[in-house]
């Protein structure tokens, strides 16, 4: 059964999501360790995990298969579907992470991560979110439904 997994706790296109996921009919099961409200359909489902150290990670990781797009922004988390063999993993900000890019994302946040080094309250990369990053993200996780649908398992 093909499925959308979603890091939900911080992620910003949570509606976007769900509009696509409508339109493709596909079920969306959204991971965080803190409770939001979600629309109530069939298709849509929240799944609360505790608030363990990467609590939402391993039961999306443990939860995907070939026929899983994963969303999330967590380099290592995306990198481990991809080991695992997930159809596709892509952050909102509209970038798809593959076997072949997953390794340039992991060593630019370890430099990052070096770069930072003690300062206090820097967070990572300050992604614009404005109208044209939603319209990437909406456009690539199109494109990935069809070619799910083209190619299910």
């Amino acid at each position: 059964m093909c499925k959308i997994l979603v890091d939900a706790d911080a992620c910003p296109v949570k509606e976007q999501i769900f509009n696509v996921g409508f339109r493709f009919n596909v079920n969306i099961i959204l991971v965080a360790n803190s409770y939001f409200r979600i629309p109530e359909t069939p298709i849509i489902e929240f799944k609360l995990v505790d608030m363990g150290f990467d609590a939402a990670d391993n039961w999306i990781a443990k939860n995907t298969n070939l026929s899983s797009i994963v969303i999330t922004s967590d380099i290592l988390l995306a990198e481990r579907c991809l080991k695992i063999g997930t159809f596709s993993v892509i952050s909102p900000y509209g970038t798809i992470f593959s076997k072949q890019n997953i390794g340039t994302s992991i060593s630019d946040r370890a430099i990052k991560a070096d770069l930072r080094g003690g300062i206090e309250n820097y967070s990572d990369v300050q992604h614009s979110f404005g109208k044209k990053t939603k319209e990437k993200f909406i456009n690539l996780l199109n494109k990935e439904l069809t070619n799910l649908f083209k190619h299910k398992p």
